[in-house]
C-alpha cells in the first residue's frame, strides 16, 4: 500500500513539473499592524516581512497558492492621530510565522508560454495559521514571561503580475490579514496592567510588498471556447 502511495505520488509530481503551470518564488516587502495599539492606518508598512511562494495554475484565471512568511512587526501610540492613545503612550513588537493556503483570481488571462497573455491584476483568498507570542504570565511590573501561541486568520487582497523575462514574473501584493486572536498587541485580560483596547475587535495585519517568481515546465494546453 505505501508503495502504491507513493508511486502514484511520484506520478503526480512528475506530471506538476512537465506542465507550465508551476511557479515558485519568494516575497520580499513590508508589514504593519492594525489594532489597539498605534496607527490605524492599514496600508502603512513599518517593518520587514520576506517568505516563500508557490503556485499552480488551473487555467489562466485561476491559481491555487501556498505561502510561509515570516514578518516582523510593531506599533507605537506616538504614530496614533487618536489623542488618546498618544497621551497613553503604549508600544510593541513582536514577529509572525505565517503558513497560507487559498486562491488568485485573474482579471485576465494568464499565461506565461503565451505572446499576449503575461500580465493581469488579481484578487487573493486564503486561510492562514500563524505562530506568535503573547504575554502570559507578570513576574513583577513591566516582567512579563511570554509563550508561543498558533492561530488563524482570513488573508485576502489585490495584486498586479507581469512578466519580466522569459520564464520569471514579478507581482505587486497587498494582503489584509484579520486574525481570529486580539492579544498580538500582547494584550491580556487576565493581567492588569495588559488589559488596554476593544475587547470586542480583534487584530490585523498586512504585508505590502513584491514577488518575483520563476515559471517551469512546458507549456499548458488550457481548454478554449473555439472562436
Amino acid at each position: 500500500m505505501i508503495k502504491k502511495f507513493l508511486f502514484i505520488t511520484f506520478l503526480w509530481i512528475t506530471t506538476l513539473a512537465n506542465a507550465q503551470i508551476n511557479e515558485a518564488g519568494f516575497f520580499l516587502g513590508g508589514s504593519n499592524y492594525i489594532g489597539d495599539i498605534g496607527s490605524t492606518n492599514y496600508i502603512n508598512p513599518n517593518n520587514f516581512a520576506a517568505g516563500i511562494i508557490y503556485k499552480y495554475n488551473l487555467n489562466p484565471r485561476i491559481a491555487l497558492r501556498g505561502t510561509f512568511t515570516y514578518a516582523e512587526i510593531k506599533s507605537d501610540d506616538l504614530d496614533s492621530k487618536n489623542i488618546a492613545r498618544q497621551q497613553r503612550n503604549l508600544k510593541f513588537s513582536n514577529s509572525i510565522k505565517e503558513l497560507a493556503v487559498g486562491v488568485e483570481f485573474s482579471f485576465y488571462d494568464y499565461d506565461l508560454s503565451s505572446q499576449d497573455d503575461t500580465f493581469t491584476p488579481y484578487l487573493l483568498l486564503e486561510f492562514a495559521m500563524f505562530n506568535y507570542n503573547v504575554a502570559a504570565i507578570e513576574y513583577s511590573p513591566n516582567n512579563y514571561g511570554y509563550e508561543n501561541k498558533t492561530s488563524y486568520s482570513i488573508p485576502f487582497g489585490v495584486g498586479y503580475k507581469t512578466k519580466l523575462f522569459g520564464p520569471i514574473a514579478l507581482g505587486l501584493e497587498v494582503g489584509v490579514r484579520y486574525t481570529f486572536s486580539d492579544d498580538i498587541d500582547f494584550n491580556n485580560p487576565e493581567i492588569p496592567a495588559l488589559e488596554f483596547g476593544n475587547p470586542n475587535s480583534n487584530d490585523w495585519y498586512v504585508f505590502s510588498g513584491i514577488n518575483l517568481v520563476y515559471t517551469f515546465g512546458r507549456p499548458a494546453c488550457y481548454a478554449t471556447p473555439n472562436k
